[in-house]
Parts: C-alpha cells; structure tokens; sequence
C-alpha cells in the first residue's frame, strides 16, 4: 500500500500524548491548549481509520492498536532530535570563510585572529581578500567585511568602524626641519591619493583651503600602500582612522594637526539575515562585533595623538 504519511503535526502531538498518557501534560509539554491536543489526536485518528486512545474513569488509555503504533514511532522524534543537534554542533565548528577587503584583512582581522583561534579552536578561518563585491554574498563566503554606506538589500549589514580620514605622515617630515604651523602647509608637500583624488579635495574644500596639490601626487590602489607611503616619507596621506592605527601606535606615521575629515562610510559585518544567529556564523559575529565596540571606545577616547 503506498499511503501518504500523516501529517506531522499531528503524529508529533500522539507522541506526547501517548508518552504522559495525558492530553494535558502533553499540551503543556508543546505549549499548545488541550483543545489543540484532542483536535490533532482526532485528525490522526480519521487519517489512519483507527482509534488510538479510550477515556476510562478519568484517565487515558491506548488501545491495543495504539500501544503497538508508539511503540514504532517512539524512537522516530529521539532520532531527529539527536540529528538536528548533531548538525547544529557541526554548524558551530569547521571552517568559516570571510570575504573582506586585503587592506582591512592586513591592518586589522590578521593580527587579530590569534584572539579568535584561542577562543574558538574548533572554527578554521578563511581568509578570502578581494578587491571588489557586489553587495551580494557568493555561495562560499560565510561573512564578508563591507566598506560602505550599509544599504545592501536581504543582507544583514552590522557597522563596525564609522570612518573618518585624518593626514598623515613619517615622523620625518616634521622632525627634519618641516614643522607644520598650519593647514596651509600642506601645499609644501606631495599628497598621497587611495584610488582617488577626491578625499584631499573634500579635506581642502572643509576647511577652506586653496591647496593646488590636491590635484596631484600619487594615487595608489589600496589604503596599504598609501599608508605604507606616507610611512616611507614619500608625502601626506589622508589616513584611514581603522586602517592607520597599527602605523600610529608603532610610530611609523603621525598626526601634524588635529583636523579629521568625517564621511559617510563605514565599514560593516555582512552576512545572510537567517544566518546571523545559528552556528559557527554567530560565533564570529558576537567576536567581532565585541573586538569593534572595545576598540572604537578606545580609539574615540584616546584619539591619534597630534605630534
């Protein structure tokens, strides 16, 4: 006979029920009323044209037919529990693979994931670096870091880091004799460009400044190599409050003035939204996010000390 099997639903609820021989224990157990119990019991009953429990003196009993159909289908909700935890324990191990821009990945996660793999030896991260994304997840990519305003439709965008954009330099520059008395001494040196010209020009345009060379000096494809730059005494580089603080804190670049150029920008966690709080996706989440709040706390207090 090649029957269609019941629904569900309703086998779930005869499981409880014959398990408490009680259609109240079990609609406490599933969090439903009793009406729910007795009405799924009597739909399981008209499926199968068999009468699976008898009401005697107050008390539930089954039926010979019923006893033996528990008895088979018992271990059946044991076996999808122990499954579905199963697959949950796997989901909170095994390998995660991040997305994310190389300079972010270089200045900021790398160093970093030595805190990860000691809280988490069971997750291997993968470290996928690209230079461009098109908002959407790849099939491969668990999480992936964004740089953007945040407007990524069906993505879970979590901000990490608001940027802002502050000059600067090799120590260098000002030691030997460049001391800079104002903004207007900027005129004096090469500016170093990421990608475009366009954030120098915003920086002189917000503070009124007539800077010809905002128009010229190098441009170079990652916030690294303009960071690495400006640590070689090459020019002023209008650096990335996130990515430039390794070069600060190890001296390699200073600030010359206390002016910082605020955007719209950010950098975000990305992830699929129904992934956002299951598994080994989670883990990384609620590290990240926790490393992200501490730092900013400390990077917005402290600031980047002006030379």
């Amino acid at each position: 006979m090649n029957k269609k099997l019941p629904p569900l639903n309703s086998l779930r609820v005869f499981e409880s029920a014959a398990r408490h021989l009680s259609f109240t224990k079990a609609a406490e157990e599933l969090y439903v009323t009793q009406a729910a119990v007795s009405h799924q019991i009597k739909s399981l009953e008209e499926f199968l044209g068999i009468k699976l429990f008898l009401r005697r003196n107050r008390s539930l009993l089954l039926t010979d037919e019923g006893q033996n159909y528990f008895f088979d289908i018992k271990d059946v909700f044991t076996f999808i529990q122990d499954a579905t935890n199963k697959l949950l324990e796997r989901s909170e191990k095994g390998a995660l693979t991040i997305s994310l821009p190389p300079s972010f990945a270089i200045q900021w996660l790398v160093p970093r994931l030595t805190d990860f793999h000691l809280q988490q030896p069971d997750i291997d991260v993968r470290i996928k670096a690209v230079d461009k994304y098109e908002g959407s997840l790849l099939d491969d990519v668990d999480v992936a870091i964004y740089y953007g305003k945040g407007l990524w439709p069906g993505l879970r965008a979590d901000k990490l880091y608001q940027e802002f954009l502050i000059p600067l330099c090799a120590p260098s520059l000002i030691h030997n004799g460049h001391a800079f008395q104002s903004l207007d001494d900027l005129q004096q040196h090469t500016l170093l460009h990421d990608e475009s010209r366009k954030d120098w020009q915003k920086f002189a345009k917000e503070y009124e400044l007539e800077l010809e060379n905002v128009n010229y000096g190098p441009i170079f494809s990652h916030s690294t190599m303009v960071l690495q730059a400006a640590a070689l005494g090459q020019g002023i580089a209008l650096g990335n409050n996130v990515l430039a603080q390794p070069e600060v804190d190890a001296g390699r670049l200073v600030a010359p003035f206390d002016k910082v150029l605020m955007t719209d920008n950010a950098f975000y966690l990305v992830c699929h939204e129904t992934q956002a709080h299951t598994g080994r996706i989670a883990t990384f989440r609620h590290w990240m996010l926790n490393r992200a709040r501490q730092e900013q706390e400390v990077i917005l207090d402290e600031g980047i000390a002006v030379d």
